[in-house]
């Protein structure tokens, strides 16, 4: 019966995504996919980033990190609101001057075209394997819920994701996803507030039963205040602003979104709520890993090792009931598809501009449209890849790992960023990607080094020791006069 369910819920959803893709689908034009004509509404933008930056990783990830780490999240998750308001009144202000379509177009200005060429290299490495790893454990859930049970191969589940997103993004590119993306968010809030409430109704609770229980748990705590722990709150508040920065401000897929409102202004105001939106987001998925490990406890169900099964188990097994597996499949559908969309149309934005150079004037409009088109279907390709990757090498929590590749991929772009804009200096442009290649193999040895020889273990903060390498190279490459 729940293959069914779940097969039910998928192919509604998918309808409802069709319908609200339909009426931006028509325009087919580059101006249209890459900057949706600069006329988005700015609180349809804010609402969409939410489900964009949420993805199906936190669906399920978030919840199973309440076991190891109780509700610590939530002090990172206050680092990212800090540098929400760093991108919206020091980055945006700079995007918006240039009127850029690619954010490392900057580079091209600042340095020069290696430069730029590698900061956008940098940034296609990183949210490819950062996308393809959070749709990998969206499959994974949706393949194990449904489509193992009827004898369905995990490849075919895999392409039909491909293909749906493929199909609803392949003209309106980010006009249509600005639209989508809102749907998506409402359906990832009000599935997640139902499975709360099916978790809480099993357990007899009111809303002020379900304070209680995470307020008496000791999964509940907020804050850590060990210094030498990895959890402590100054560590994870300052991982978490440069982080958001990094993941967001210097990240072509969340800053394409906020590039299609018509004025600066509005993108800040569209960050800023967006911002803000991002702890009581993440507030409602701790609270649920609580209620989940603390049901499972009561009722002597035997949970997986991992936390990022946990969730998929109780759905999957019936331990929650039917009625929660429709929301359940929905949430975790419209976060997935929310999240590899827009990569899927940063990625092609990203390689038609910073590399084929599609906006110059002597590269003609329908050849500009073309090479656009199949630069698009050559990403989905990508994506395919990267998840048969993932799917050879299994996974473990699929969120940290996400985190800890940020450090070595964005790492060097917070470099670049932070070095152009807090100096005047000229560099060898032709050295750079040389300097942002070596910083994350010097910063690979001193995260093996450091707990061996000093009793360190690097966190997050491996990103502003590589930015920081990064940007100690490029003090090496400046030109004298």
């Amino acid at each position: 019966m729940i293959p069914a369910l779940v097969f039910a819920a998928l192919a509604a959803y998918c309808l409802l995504l069709y319908l609200a893709a339909r009426r931006r689908g028509a325009a087919a034009d580059n101006d249209t996919f890459f900057r949706a004509g600069r006329k988005s509404p700015w609180p349809l933008v804010a609402f969409g980033m939410i489900g964009a930056s949420v993805s199906g990783v936190s669906v399920v990830s978030v919840p199973g990190m309440v076991r190891a780490t109780g509700m610590t999240y939530l002090q990172m998750c206050m680092g990212f609101f800090a540098g929400y308001l760093a991108i919206a009144f020091v980055l945006l202000p700079m995007y918006y001057r240039l009127r850029l379509t690619s954010i490392y177009r900057y580079l091209a200005a600042r340095f020069g075209p290696r430069t730029h060429r590698t900061g956008a290299a940098f940034f296609l490495l990183s949210k490819l394997t950062g996308a393809s790893a959070r749709l990998y454990l969206a499959c994974v859930v949706l393949q194990e819920l449904a489509a193992r049970p009827l004898g369905v191969p995990f490849a075919v589940t895999v392409a039909a994701v491909l293909a749906t997103i493929y199909l609803y993004t392949r003209r309106g590119g980010i006009a249509t996803l600005v639209r989508t993306d809102a749907l998506q968010t409402l359906c990832l809030l009000v599935a997640t507030g139902a499975i709360i409430w099916a978790v809480a109704d099993r357990m007899c609770l009111t809303p002020a039963g379900i304070a209680a229980t995470v307020a008496g748990s000791p999964m509940g705590r907020v804050f850590c205040w060990d210094t030498h722990s990895t959890q402590f709150f100054l560590r994870q508040f300052i991982n978490g602003a440069f982080i958001t920065i990094v993941m967001t401000g210097l990240d072509q897929d969340m800053m394409q979104k906020n590039l299609t409102c018509p004025r600066l202004r509005d993108a800040q105001k569209d960050m800023c709520l967006y911002g803000a939106a991002f702890v009581p987001v993440n507030l409602l998925f701790l609270i649920l890993g609580v209620l989940l490990y603390t049901y499972a406890a009561q009722a002597g169900i035997a949970l997986p090792d991992k936390g990022d099964a946990v969730l998929p188990h109780l759905v999957s097994s019936g331990a929650l009931g039917v009625a929660v597996v429709f929301p359940f499949t929905v949430g975790v559908a419209a976060a997935a598809l929310s999240s590899a969309d827009s990569a899927m149309t940063a990625l092609t934005t990203s390689v038609c501009v910073d590399f084929l150079g599609v906006e110059r004037e002597d590269y003609g409009r329908e050849r500009a449209e073309r090479t656009r088109r199949r630069v698009h279907a050559t990403t989905a390709l990508a994506f395919a890849a990267c998840i048969a990757v993932f799917t050879a090498a299994g996974s473990g929590t699929i969120i940290d790992t996400i985190y800890r590749m940020a450090g070595y991929t964005y790492g060097p772009l917070l470099g670049l960023f932070a070095f152009g804009m807090a100096t005047r200096l000229r560099v060898r442009d032709r050295l750079v990607p040389l300097v942002a290649v070596l910083a994350p193999i010097v910063c690979a040895a001193l995260d093996y080094a450091a707990p061996r020889l000093w009793g360190y273990t690097f966190s997050y903060e491996l990103l502003l020791l590589n930015a920081a390498l990064t940007a100690l190279g490029l003090f090496a490459l400046v030109r004298r006069a």
